[in-house]
């Protein structure tokens, strides 16, 4: 299993120069990759680009590019701009958003998802590949059938020949896409233990697409604070769990949730999203079960983040992308070593 550390989103908290030294010392511990987000503030593909000029070795993901942020196109020319800034070191993350910032900041309908995404990664290939873009499909048409427009092609390689495109997903049928046409899966609050349920739904698509998951890389993102101190590090990850819980989505349509529930935490789900909704926040994350803290993060000493690290592992996860849950640059960095120490023995 290979380790990446996520720093999130940019400006909110730590200085530049703190994230700088951050992800230099994940390559330097031999991180795989650095991830990065957007929702309505920074954006992922400038710091990517930042970071591509500043380290060598370490991979270079969008965890994740907003759809309806950019056409399939533009994401397609970022990708290969970085891929070459980086001699060939990115990974890129795709993710259709939710229907709040889709809508209420990027204006675009939050509708036909699994249609969307489907052709919107089907173009970014045959951009990437340097074919000229004629498609035709229910969300996209290129070029526009009654307007001066004409099929036009990449006008860079990126270096990669097949650059890994990830899709985050969440709900059943999002995630039988991803088995069907992705080559990596990110999903986020993923229990080890619940692992083979979910996979049913890659295998699903990938039985859909006549292949095998061979080569799959299963990448979720999971926040992390070792400490002695269990109660203290299950309440520093409990704000974004209540986020996500209680506040993603609407209360009809919230998948982070529904895959609660499905991990036999529906009365608590249910709590945590009704307080959220009302705009007890603090109570909503105290109202998350310890037991569902210890199931999606690692917490706690080191001994019990050992065998949780262990646990992922021999689920089947590729890529263990770490989520320092700690507020300054040092101690963020001693999250790192002690996360990197404790993966050396499951060598």
């Amino acid at each position: 299993m290979k380790l990446g550390v996520h720093i999130g989103y940019w400006g909110l908290g730590l200085s530049s120069a703190d994230q700088l030294a951050i992800v230099g010392e994940a390559e330097r511990l031999g991180y795989d990759s650095v991830w990065t987000a957007e929702a309505y503030g920074s954006d992922a593909a400038t710091i990517l680009a930042w970071l591509a000029g500043q380290t060598t070795t370490i991979k270079l993901g969008s965890g994740i590019f907003q759809m309806p942020g950019r056409s399939a196109a533009m994401t397609a020319m970022t990708a290969a701009t970085i891929d070459q800034l980086s001699d060939g070191r990115m990974l890129l993350g795709i993710g259709s958003s939710g229907p709040q910032v889709s809508e209420g900041w990027h204006g675009v309908r939050f509708g036909q998802q699994l249609q969307r995404t489907r052709e919107y990664i089907e173009v970014v290939r045959k951009a990437l590949a340097r074919e000229r873009l004629e498609y035709h499909g229910q969300t996209i048409d290129l070029p526009l059938p009654d307007g001066p427009g004409k099929a036009l092609k990449l006008t860079i390689a990126p270096v990669q020949d097949d650059m890994p495109i990830y899709l985050a997903a969440i709900g059943p049928k999002n995630t039988a896409l991803a088995g069907e046409i992705a080559d990596g899966w990110m999903p986020t609050l993923l229990s080890p233990e619940h692992l083979p349920l979910l996979r049913e739904s890659l295998d699903e698509g990938a039985a859909r697409a006549g292949r095998t998951l061979d080569g799959f890389d299963i990448a979720p993102t999971v926040n992390v604070n070792i400490t002695d101190d269990v109660a203290g590090a299950r309440d520093a990850v409990r704000p974004f769990m209540a986020l996500y819980v209680g506040g993603m989505g609407s209360r009809e349509k919230n998948f982070y949730n529904t895959l609660v529930q499905r991990y036999g935490f529906e009365d608590a789900a249910k709590e945590v999203q009704d307080l959220y909704l009302e705009g007890k926040k603090e109570e909503a994350a105290a109202a998350l079960p310890d037991a569902l803290i210890d199931l999606v993060s690692l917490v706690g000493p080191a001994d019990r983040v050992r065998e949780r690290l262990r646990a992922y592992a021999d689920a089947g996860v590729g890529t263990l992308g770490v989520s320092p849950m700690a507020w300054t640059r040092e101690e963020r960095i001693r999250q790192l070593r002690l996360v990197a120490e404790l993966a050396e023995d499951l060598v």
